[in-house]
């Protein structure tokens, strides 16, 4: 978040840099900032992979990926100030011979700027390298000065609160915590960004922030499609831990944690713990009462096949792994006593769209309770993606001779004042570049949210729900979600 440090030159090693994810978003993201004029004037990308392929060979490989990827359109003049930045590199990650060799080759680089550059590693792999890749780092002295090289985790950190202690712990004997990326691309958005600026920002809104004022809060994260390649990775983990436990938590974070004293990433990180520790642990007992878990299932509908999860590639023929979750969560502190918050994800959704709904109390006593024309409550609604938006939803008078109201919106647009915004990688790369910590997880954060969530975990994992699957593909989600919102008068916005 903080944009005025001048960057270091810096040289990039991407573990996994020939996997998906780097070709998706991490080399259309460098490749945006350079356009922007945003990446060190000294730079390299070193591309770590086992295949034996030349620097052209992989370079003409992320050309083509980003025609695809890229935000900003491929020119040959961009492209080719930009490719002579990066290097490939032959590497195994099991053999100690090639971190010495990656250490003569950041030395040459190192020779080059004419000092010692910051070195930004970015582990694009799976979790269970993590262990042999940061003791060989440690083993070859990849990382010696705190104050210049980083590590970039990707999610997920952990399966459990057990594993993300010890792969913290783990970490902690290579790297300094300030050296330690825990990287959650949700907190890239522009729009979760902004809730920030919305919230401490304006002094119209701050003062009805709270359970005298709140009935309720809806965080909704709906995905279209279904688990399409990932089938093996995401039996393994399930919507709670691949949605619930990282992404929707922190957005939490945003909505609820007080004001900060600056914008110190220190002081930011402190007020989404405090909010965590707050957030009222479910019990074993009752799991089924304040949570739901949905599986997807066939849609025949209008003669169009869509498959269940169990037909999907990878997935078990009876599978107990969720692919929709829905939890009704309680923060037990002063500002947000007895206001429910409630958070729901899925996936094979009816449509894609994630969003932030704040439900503000009716009226206690109105002018027009008398009215033949009911009263809408009051709404903000902040959406994240598609749409990309603040929406403040009110009563107002209707044009003409009686005095009847209806319900109107006040809508800030980001796509209005500006179509082109950066993706949420390229915000959260360069405040890894800039060394900024604000929108990354710290360990006590991950060890928290794990806590929030292990009951359910557990609860669910050691019984089989005999309803599964329980709801159509293409649908909202099983009617039990319903169930959970209307208990108490509320309903999914």
């Amino acid at each position: 978040m903080n944009q005025n440090k001048i960057l270091q030159p810096t040289t990039i090693i991407i573990f996994g840099a020939t996997g998906d994810l780097a070709k998706r978003k991490l080399f259309p993201a460098f490749y945006n900032l350079y356009i922007d004029g945003r990446m060190p004037k000294g730079f390299n990308i070193v591309a770590l992979g086992r295949a034996d392929h030349t620097d052209e060979y992989f370079r003409n490989y992320i050309r083509e990926n980003l025609e695809n990827f890229s935000r900003k359109k491929v020119t040959p003049e961009d492209w080719a100030g930009f490719q002579a930045h990066i290097t490939y590199f032959r590497h195994q990650l099991d053999q100690e011979t090639s971190y010495i060799e990656l250490y003569q080759k950041l030395q040459e680089f190192d020779t080059i700027y004419g000092m010692r550059a910051n070195r930004l590693f970015y582990l694009s792999i799976g979790p269970n390298f993590i262990s042999t890749i940061s003791n060989h780092i440690k083993n070859a002295s990849l990382a010696s000065d705190p104050q210049k090289d980083r590590i970039i985790i990707e999610k997920p950190f952990g399966h459990n609160k057990q594993s993300a202690i010890e792969l913290n712990s783990l970490l902690a004997q290579t790297f300094e915590e300030e050296q330690i990326y825990r990287i959650d691309h949700y907190l890239g958005k522009e729009t979760v960004q902004n809730i920030l600026a919305f919230r401490f920002g304006n002094s119209i809104f701050e003062p009805l922030w709270d359970h005298k004022y709140i009935e309720s809060v809806q965080i909704t994260v709906a995905e279209e499609v279904g688990v399409e390649t990932r089938g093996a990775f995401y039996e393994q983990t399930g919507a709670l831990r691949d949605m619930i436990q990282n992404h929707l938590l922190q957005i939490l974070c945003m909505v609820a944690m007080e004001q900060p004293a600056s914008l110190a990433s220190g002081e930011i990180r402190d007020r989404k713990v405090d909010v965590l520790k707050a957030i009222r642990r479910i019990s074993p007992d009752q799991v089924d009462h304040y949570a739901v878990r949905g599986q997807y299932g066939e849609n025949m509908a209008d003669g169009v096949g869509a498959k269940g999860y169990r037909q999907e590639d990878g997935i078990a023929e009876n599978s107990n792994t969720e692919t929709f979750a829905a939890i009704k969560f309680y923060l037990d502190n002063e500002r947000w006593q007895d206001v429910p918050f409630y958070v729901r994800t899925g996936k094979k959704m009816k449509e894609k769209h994630s969003y932030i709904t704040i439900q503000f109390k009716p009226l206690p006593q109105s002018t027009f309770s008398g009215s033949p024309h009911l009263l809408s409550a009051n709404r903000l609604i902040i959406n994240i993606q598609p749409l990309m938006d603040i929406r403040l939803q009110f009563m107002t008078k209707k044009p003409g001779l009686s005095l009847d109201l209806q319900p109107v919106e006040m809508i800030f647009d980001y796509f209005a004042c500006q179509e082109d915004t950066p993706e949420a990688y390229e915000t959260l790369l360069l405040d890894a570049l800039l060394g900024d910590l604000t929108l990354f997880m710290r360990s006590d954060q991950v060890e928290e949210a794990w806590d929030v969530v292990t009951t359910i975990q557990e609860a669910w994992e050691s019984k089989k729900d005999p309803s599964f699957p329980n709801y159509e593909a293409g649908s909202w989600g099983p009617k039990s979600s319903y169930t959970l919102v209307e208990r108490q008068g509320h309903h999914w916005v």
